[in-house]
């Protein structure tokens, strides 16, 4: 999958974490990428987005 077109990013909450972060890429159309902080040259996890909200939806119910 090509992911040289992702605007990666970090969670807001993520700034006191010592580096231990992963990053997301959701500015591509259909994928949501996520990838670790620490190898930003190495394998991403992909999702498709209605996975990636379903994920994020049930984080949301646990918080």
């Amino acid at each position: 999958m090509d992911l040289s077109n992702a605007v990666w990013r970090k969670s807001r909450r993520s700034g006191s974490s010592g580096g231990n972060c992963v990053e997301v890429a959701d500015n591509l159309l259909d994928v949501v990428a996520v990838r670790d902080s620490k190898n930003p040259a190495g394998p991403a996890l992909t999702f498709s987005p209605a996975a990636w909200h379903a994920f994020i939806a049930q984080l949301a119910e646990r918080a």
